[in-house]
Formats: structure tokens, sequence, C-alpha cells
């Protein structure tokens, strides 16, 4: 199974190259003025073999890093070794699953766009198993348990000592899609509207009444770090996961989600319009 290590690690390096690109530098330049040899400097961008949080830290202030950006590289590349929990979940997890996780873990914040279901990260069990069952490829109850198991352990970031501030828009229709019956819709509408009422969470309906508007490019989320050069956009294909974390795509992605936060009802009218919906069914 792929381990904490080669998500954190890849994380790390895709960074470390960021911001050394940023910076100006040539591989040559960054080690000798830490004192590493280029090749180290390269193994490091490329996620091969250890790291020395020392020599990251190092290579940070080369590169004019900002403090919270040095602190979350340091911080990767002390934690490189740790295993996330999700471990001893399965004996196999798809490599975008586990960058999945180890980023959720990590972020700071979460700027979700659905225009299709609930995010998994404010959905009931039986909302999700009833997903599951709809999945055109058939599976059987043990690994629908365990899709749902996983789902379900990624919610407790929400409710740890310092949780990432979830930001959700849904799309109207994510409301009245009926995934299973019409009691597990109510259910989760009523998770929506007692979320809504938590301080780490915003959510936002964008109603059919709007028309058209800037959601072209799909469901997607940001995944925030401890500054916005950290940022990831995560975007969940039929035929896999998609990463994408240049200038240009985080900022396409920004924009979108700023056009989408205006257009959207605000937190009262939202929740009155998920009351609503639930009434009606």
């Amino acid at each position: 199974m792929q381990s904490r290590t080669t998500t954190r690690r890849r994380q790390l390096g895709a960074t470390m190259r960021k911001l050394r690109a940023r910076s100006g530098m040539t591989l040559e330049e960054a080690g000798r003025l830490v004192g590493v040899s280029k090749a180290t400097v390269s193994r490091y961008e490329t996620q091969a073999g250890p790291v020395k949080w020392l020599v990251v830290d190092a290579l940070c202030r080369q590169y004019g890093a900002s403090d919270a950006e040095r602190k979350a590289m340091v911080g990767l590349a002390k934690g490189a070794r740790q295993q996330g929990w999700w471990n001893s979940l399965a004996d196999s997890i798809p490599e975008s699953m586990n960058l999945l996780l180890t980023l959720e873990d990590e972020a700071v914040r979460e700027d979700h766009f659905c225009c299709v279901y609930v995010p998994g990260l404010l959905q009931t069990r039986e909302y999700s198993t009833a997903l599951q069952q709809a999945n055109e490829l058939r599976l059987g109850q043990k690994e629908i348990d365990r899709l749902v198991d996983i789902r379900m352990k990624r919610q407790a970031i929400l409710t740890r000592a310092q949780p990432p501030h979830l930001w959700a828009i849904l799309d109207e229709s994510v409301l009245r899609r009926a995934v299973g019956s019409p009691e597990i819709m109510k259910a989760q509408l009523q998770r929506l509207l007692t979320e809504n009422e938590s301080p780490h969470v915003t959510l936002q309906v964008l109603p059919f009444a709007k028309g058209a508007h800037a959601a072209a490019l799909g469901s997607f989320v940001i995944m925030g770090g401890a500054e916005p050069s950290l940022d990831v956009v995560y975007v969940d294909l039929h035929a896999g996961s998609l990463f994408m974390e240049t200038e240009e795509e985080l900022s396409r992605y920004r924009l979108a989600f700023e056009y989408l936060r205006a257009q959207a009802l605000d937190m009262e009218a939202s929740s009155s319009l998920i009351h609503h919906i639930c009434k009606e069914l």
C-alpha cells in the first residue's frame, strides 16, 4: 500500500521545486548556498530518497520563502516518515486518494463547488452508501462499507481542535437530486442545516433562479495551505483524480470560486432554501 511518506514527499518535492523556480536559482546555485551538491537539491525536488529538515529550512530561506511557507515545508520534511490514519483501513489505496487524504489532513481551508453531490465531508453515512450503491461499477457490500468508512473517517478533521474552514457552494441541483430514499435525503439536508451553524463551515446555495453562472469548470475543491502558494486544486474525474498547482490554474479556479460566491445566496437564505426543500420531501 502507498504510505503517507509517498504523498508528503510528493508535495514537498513539488513545492520545493516551485519555490526555487520562483527565486530564479539554478540547482547548482541553490546547492552552493546551503553547502550541498546540485544532485542533492535535485533529489529533494524529485521525491527520491529521504530529506533532512535542516537542509529544507536552509533552502527555503535562500529562496526567499515566507515564514509560513518555510514552516510548512519543514513540517512536511519532519513528518515525511509518518503514517496517516488511512494506512490501516485497507490493503490498497490508490495514489490519488492517498494524496487527497494527505492534502486534506493538512489543509487550513477547503473551498468546494459542488454541482452534482453533497461534498464528502458533509455527507451522512446513508447518503454516502447510496452513492456507492449507484456506482456504474457494481461493488460488493464489503467494498462499499470500506469506501464509506474512509469517507466518514475523513470528516473527523472538522471536529479536531483546529479544524480547517470549509466553504461549500452547492448548486440547487445537489439539494434536489434524490439520492437514496426521501428519508435519506431529509437526513442529509438536516445535516447541512446543522453544519451551516458551525463557525468552521460556510454553506451557500446557488439557486436555479440565478440562471447561467461561472460553473462551467464543474465541481472542484481548492485545498488551502498556510500560504496561497501552497494551494492545490482537486478535481474528481470519472477516469480518476486531477491535481493542479500552477499559478495559472490556481488563478482560474480562485476567480471562478469568487464569482460563484458572489452569485450564491448568503448563509441565512441558503439555510432557508434547504429547509424549504426538506419540507417538500
